[in-house]
This record gives C-alpha cells, structure tokens and sequence, in this order.
C-alpha cells in the first residue's frame, strides 16, 4: 500500500481538542507503526476479533520491567468470565500477532 492509499484514510480534525495519545495514536496508525500500548483498547476489536470483543473490554495495560506487559480484561457480564477464560491463550497469540513479537505475559480477567 503506497503513502497516498494510506493519506486519503485520514480523518479530518474534529472540532474538540484531542489529546496527544489519541492524536499521536492515529498519525501511528496512519504510518503502520505501533510505538504505544494505549491504541490496545481502541484496536480491541480489529485485534482479536469481534466475538472476543463483543464480550470484554481492555481495562489496564501493565507494562512490567522485562519490557512484557500484563493485559487485564473486564467481561461485559459476570456470564462471559468462564467463556473469556477459555479464550485467553487465543487472546495472547492474536496481542502478540499485532504487535509483531512475544509481548504479552498474561491475561487477567476482573470481574
């Protein structure tokens, strides 16, 4: 995909402030590159797909010292947690496929 396939997906300035994560995070985007954990939770659903993610939300990103970071996930309903369980070791290969190395060290689900 050339640079003008990519400008013509721009989005046009909205008439609120952003901040700069989200700012940054499109422009990012934009170029293919990935330098933060803050687009997790707005690519959930381009990330593991739309039956992960119609049932959990990201809630926290833990970045630890080893560089690997711990993502903790929030079920829509108390229902979804023993489905969600089953489905972390799928959640885990999908992160790390995104992020185009082994990053992920665990999934913790919060009820």
């Amino acid at each position: 995909m050339s640079n003008q396939d990519k400008k013509a997906n721009l989005v046009i300035r909205k008439s609120r402030p952003q901040t700069l994560g989200a700012s940054f995070g499109g422009l990012l985007d934009t170029f293919g590159i990935r330098a933060s954990d803050a687009d997790l939770a707005n690519n959930w659903k381009n990330i593991v797909g739309a039956e992960i993610a119609n049932i959990s939300k990201v809630v926290a990103v833990k970045q630890k010292r080893d560089k690997k970071i711990d993502v903790v996930l929030r079920p829509m309903s108390p229902a979804f947690v023993l489905e969600l369980s089953y489905k972390v070791d799928e959640c885990i290969k999908k992160l790390n496929k995104y992020y185009g190395r082994d990053i992920v060290s665990k999934i913790t689900i919060r009820k």
